[in-house]
């Protein structure tokens, strides 16, 4: 089971949408009155942050049952979720969560239909969310079968173009010097030509991000890397549902894409109904 985001951070998505009181309900003066809500697919997707949407009810003040889980592949149908309380508690929660789901959900979707036409290839995504919904974005991904190519400048070691502007040393002097000091990482090099790529690779560069390579250029540079088959390629730019399997075919051995991060979201049914 996929962990809900920090309380903290949930609470900011219900302030954020009712940041002093609900005036609508309470006007009608209808808040203590008992409810219930469901959530529902309608439309067939893969679904994220259901965990989140539940416990942000909770923090409403309404008791809430998780159906199905983030990963889960559902028809449409399918009963995500369900809440009961008072109206006010509903009605707090109600578009916040709606929102969440349907959003993260598209994320989801769109990134399985990248993992399945990529097959046995790993797909990876960028860092390249909305900003400010770095953590919510990357367990769409993860439930949508793929994994974060990095999640910020700390952690891993990515050279790129704009770094090497600034270097007065050969290729395989960067290299060695990155390894002397981050011995424990791999060393990733983006390239924009199979020049460069050779460059790199003769260099010792773990991985090579080939970036907006066509298939027709990884497949040259695939066959091409016989004299230096410990080098992994990476292809990213561009990378869909729909030409995923030509970059598998071409050799890639793993695939960077941004391409979730702007799928549409998908829908989600909500159902009041009140209390007997």
């Amino acid at each position: 089971m996929m962990l809900a985001l920090p309380d903290h951070d949930l609470y900011c998505l219900l302030r954020d949408d009712v940041p002093n009181g609900d005036l609508t309900t309470e006007s009608l003066a209808i808040g203590q009155c008992a409810g219930r809500i469901e959530f529902r697919a309608r439309q067939a997707m893969t679904v994220a942050c259901t965990e989140e949407a539940v416990r942000m009810f909770e923090l409403a003040g309404a008791s809430a049952e998780l159906v199905t889980p983030s990963g889960a592949v559902v028809a449409a149908g399918t009963l995500l979720l369900r809440a009961s309380g008072s109206v006010a508690s509903l009605h707090v929660a109600w578009k916040a969560t709606q929102i969440l789901v349907e959003w993260a959900s598209g994320i989801a979707t769109a990134t399985a239909a990248i993992v399945t036409a990529a097959g046995n290839v790993p797909v990876a995504c960028t860092r390249k969310n909305a900003p400010g919904t770095k953590a919510l974005s990357a367990k769409a991904v993860r439930a949508g079968g793929a994994t974060m190519h990095r999640l910020g400048l700390s952690e891993t070691l990515l050279l790129f173009a704009e770094h090497r502007l600034f270097l007065r040393e050969t290729p395989g002097e960067t290299i060695a010097r990155l390894r002397q000091r981050q011995p424990e990482k791999k060393i990733v090099v983006e390239v924009g030509s199979v020049a460069e790529a050779r460059v790199w690779a003769t260099a010792g560069a773990d991985v090579l991000q080939l970036e907006k390579f066509s298939p027709e250029q990884v497949a040259e540079w695939r066959t091409a890397t016989t004299d230096s088959p410990g080098v992994l390629l990476a292809a990213a730019g561009g990378i869909n549902a729909g030409n995923a399997a030509a970059y598998v075919q071409a050799g890639a051995d793993l695939l960077v894409t941004s391409a979730p991060y702007a799928a549409p979201p998908r829908d989600v049914q909500v159902v009041f109904a009140p209390m007997p």
